[in-house]
């Protein structure tokens, strides 16, 4: 899993090092009950963090927010010699980088010099340098080594960068006449001046101004300084790096900038959605019959308003007057597809529609944002697919999940899944830190209330003590290998969920009696599993300096800043142990196809970029042995039934909602043949993928 994979995606605010991909996106529940009951709750993470020696009493300092729980530092302060020196920390659930850097600048605010030194997100070691004599450039670091000659100034965006290093860029980028800079090793970025406001927090007030970053993510990133150029804040509403002190000022602020971001987006919905004004007629189309699972070639489809009306062979439907028609001339016309276990943040609602995905379930969100999101996505006035909300809640401590919804007691528990399922939740989820005992209760109130429930396995449980507890569904393969390594790792809330599997998933036996009878248990209950395989396959075969094989198929099509976050590579691997992470790898996949042989129920979703990951997850699938036409009825269908909502979604039959994809291509015989979507039909509304990309910057698929 890489560092964008911990949350979705909850992963996502900082873009290859100066906002890197490394650091998160998320799951977040601002709102949904009370929130932790003291302060030493509240910021159980943040007590974790240590600010070594060296950092001077006078130093500028950020506080780091995750889901409204403070969870780190961030230090800033200029030497005798006149260096910019930082520290930079937080943790998250026993994760998160720890860095100290040391930068120097010329007359135009560009990079001279820089040292960074400490780990990253997943712990594996930084050592970071660069210099600039006037002449050439050079620059090292875990995933990059390149010199160049220059005959003008680059800005040098770090790989392990903290947030702080945003600042001497907006300098240098107000310094320049044309407002933008040349960045080292490759990209351009440039910046505009969004607004201002006044910043109030414990009775003092003071004037910030909102600029925008353009070229470091997918749309502008917003930065806020005060009036004499030094950061005051920058993040979301999940993920927030803020003056210490002034925490209480943030919500305004995000307020702002999000309302710049829906001004864009409903920009963006008008230029991308066309609305026909009689019936949409597909002809020639090679047609997924997703309940049949097979492909109907020559076939027709009718579309009237938001629903499917006719469905049959070429010139065998009547076609209604005024209809538009489209030829086909040969595509593939599928159900939209599912992404079951998403965390929707940003730009996600494109990202996953360009790539046809039109339906996803929310596996942990802020409460007001994901709500927000599903109001604008249902209207049309932002581009976004249809959302079911799963609702979070985990147990307190130290490596307690980024949420405000916390469950001690079973009376906790209860009002959080009333509260869910008075918003409409239709699943709960709980997580690595909630206590065992609370699970049957929380199973026995879900169910009353006809929702279901799933989750990781808690920590000091086991898969199957959780399956017959009352769960529904599991969250990730690595829970299903756990089960059989409880002796090893019974305490899961920390890394060791992934490492442990990493090390030892090739050496389990799947024929063994154990693995029979777990597997017999999950076809007892119908049990549901979301493998989200390809967050692992990048997390165990990701090396620094190459190009995750999870983003590869694509990685060609980012913009150059996410596409050098591709390089970051995944877990640190021991050493000696670089085979046996490939050989878990292949038996992540194994486990996958002998759930599927085995009449376990799967669900695809990625916990990781929207859109593209889903394409790859399908990939996986069938490089695991299940046939392709089986891996999309999974990706549509299937999803629906687990739902529930299969009456209205998943194939492409009279009466069901207008949900609908054309592919340049035929996925049931190449599956990744699904990453070429020419057409997305949502409620009956057409939307332009190639569009869409461009909007973010990404290329299409070719």
């Amino acid at each position: 899993m890489t560092q964008k994979s911990f949350y979705k995606y909850a992963l996502v605010l900082l873009v290859a090092g100066l906002l890197s991909p490394g650091l998160l996106r998320g799951q977040s529940q601002e709102g949904a009950v009370p929130p932790a009951k003291n302060a030493d709750q509240a910021n159980a993470q943040a007590s974790l963090v240590k600010i070594p020696d060296e950092v001077p009493k006078d130093a500028a300092r950020f506080t780091v927010i995750l889901a409204g729980n403070k969870a780190g530092v961030l230090a800033v302060w200029t030497a005798a010699d006149g260096a910019r020196h930082s520290f930079y920390e937080f943790n998250d659930r026993g994760r998160g980088p720890r860095s100290l850097t040391r930068e120097t600048f010329d007359s135009n605010g560009f990079v001279t010099s820089l040292e960074i030194t400490g780990h990253d997100y997943l712990k594996g070691p930084v050592a970071e340098h660069f210099s600039f004599d006037g002449h050439k450039a050079s620059w090292k670091n875990t995933a990059e080594q390149g010199e160049r000659e220059l005959e003008h100034s680059a800005y040098y965006a770090s790989f392990a960068g903290d947030p702080g290093e945003v600042e001497p860029l907006v300098r240098a980028l107000l310094r320049s006449p044309t407002k933008a800079v040349s960045l080292l090793p490759e990209g351009e970025v440039r910046i505009e001046r969004a607004g201002e406001r006044v910043a109030e927090a414990g009775g003092q007030k003071l004037e910030v101004v909102e600029y925008e970053i353009i070229g470091l993510d997918f749309s502008p990133t917003p930065v806020w300084l005060s009036k004499d150029g030094k950061l005051f804040a920058l993040g979301s509403g999940w993920f927030t790096v803020i003056r210490e002190g002034q925490e209480s000022a943030w919500s305004a602020l995000n307020d702002a900038q999000e309302a710049q971001s829906a001004k864009r987006g409903a920009e963006l919905a008008k230029r991308v959605e066309g609305r026909p004004a009689g019936a949409l007629v597909f002809e020639h189309a090679n047609l997924f019959d997703s309940e049949a699972v097979v492909s109907r070639p020559n076939s027709t489809v009718v579309i009237s308003g938001n629903r499917i009306d006719v469905v049959g062979p070429d010139g065998s439907v009547k076609i209604p007057a005024g209809a538009k028609i489209v030829d086909a001339k040969g595509k593939a016309l599928l159900p939209g597809l599912w992404d079951m276990h998403v965390h929707l943040s940003g730009n996600d609602g494109v990202l996953h529609m360009a790539a046809g995905v039109t339906s996803v379930r929310d596996m942990a969100n802020d409460i007001d944002q994901v709500g927000d999101l599903k109001k604008h996505y249902d209207a049309g006035t932002l581009v976004g697919p249809r959302v079911i909300n799963a609702g979070f809640i985990d147990g307190r401590g130290p490596y307690q999940g980024p949420t405000k919804v916390f469950a001690d007691t079973p009376e906790e528990a209860r009002a959080a899944i009333e509260k869910y399922k008075s918003l409409g939740y239709e699943q709960i989820k709980v997580y690595s830190s909630l206590k065992p005992a609370l699970v049957a209760g929380i199973a026995e109130e879900t169910h009353q209330r006809g929702m279901r429930l799933s989750g990781h396995v808690p920590a000091f449980m086991t898969a199957e003590q959780f399956v017959r507890a009352g769960a529904d569904e599991i969250q990730h393969i690595n829970f299903v290998f756990l089960n059989f390594f409880f002796e090893q790792v019974q305490d899961t809330r920390t890394p060791a969920r992934f490492t442990a599997v990493a090390q030892h998933a090739a050496e389990l036996d799947l024929g063994s009696a154990p693995v029979k009878n777990f597997i017999a248990l999950l076809k007892e209950h119908h049990t549901v599993i979301d493998p989200t395989v390809a967050i692992f396959e990048g997390q165990f075969l990701a090396r620094p300096g190459v190009v995750s094989p999870l983003y590869a198929p694509a990685a060609n099509r980012m913009p150059a800043q996410i596409r050098r976050g591709f390089l970051a590579g995944g877990l640190p691997v021991p050493e000696g142990m670089d085979q046996r992470y490939k050989d878990s790898a292949a038996a992540l996949l194994k486990m996958v196809k002998l759930l599927y042989d085995s009449g376990v129920t799967l669900v695809a979703g990625t916990d990781d970029l929207a859109g593209f990951t889903l394409h790859r997850e399908l990939e996986y699938y069938v490089e695991a042995g299940i046939p392709a036409p089986k891996v999309l009825q999974i990706a549509t269908l299937g999803a629906a039934r687990v739902m529930k909502h299969d009456q209205e979604r998943g194939s492409v039959t009279p009466g069901k909602l207008a949900d609908l994809i054309l592919v340049d291509g035929d996925p049931s015989t190449k599956i990744s043949d699904i990453r070429r979507v020419v057409t997305v039909i949502k409620d009956g509304v057409t939307y332009d993928p190639a569009a869409m990309y461009e909007s973010l910057g990404v290329k299409p698929a070719n």
